[in-house]
């Protein structure tokens, strides 16, 4: 069996807006702003409307469906979609809440990540899978993009 093998990718940081409940375990995170930094010098911000659709499950489980747009320095548009989980206790979700210090490593925050783009120079984007590391503070979500080798 070959081995699986990751390339650092991108970080990005999304300022996120106050967490909307919709009732029966469903919500959604709308996203504010924010920076992206990734391989060969490829930053920007990220677009506005950006928008993760949550199910919270029983456990401390939530289900993450994130979509995107990350626009480069140079004007390009690169659409991202986010799919996994976040699972946390409920102690740990309540400091992230009240916008405690939380180590990454005290809570699973995992998503498997899709690009698209129309860029010539950012077409390799559009032909890979990504996997992410999370980190959430109270107002910041911070992405850690690793291409799949």
């Amino acid at each position: 069996m070959m081995p699986i093998q990751l390339g650092e990718l991108v970080t990005v940081e999304i300022s996120v807006r106050p967490t909307v409940d919709l009732g029966g375990g469903r919500r959604y995170v709308s996203f504010d702003g924010g920076t992206f930094a990734g391989r060969d010098g490829v930053s920007g911000e990220v677009g506005e409307g950006g928008v993760d659709w949550q199910v919270v499950r029983p456990g401390g489980v939530i289900e993450i469906d994130a979509h995107y747009v990350l626009r480069t320095e140079a004007g390009e548009t690169i659409e991202v979609v986010s799919q996994g989980l976040r699972r946390a206790t409920d102690a740990v979700a309540a400091r992230i809440a009240r916008g405690d210090i939380v180590a990454a490593d005290e809570y699973y925050f995992r998503t498997n990540v899709r690009f698209s783009t129309s860029s010539p120079r950012l077409a390799w984007l559009n032909d890979l899978i990504a996997i992410s590391t999370g980190e959430r503070e109270r107002d910041i979500v911070r992405i850690h993009v690793h291409e799949v080798l």
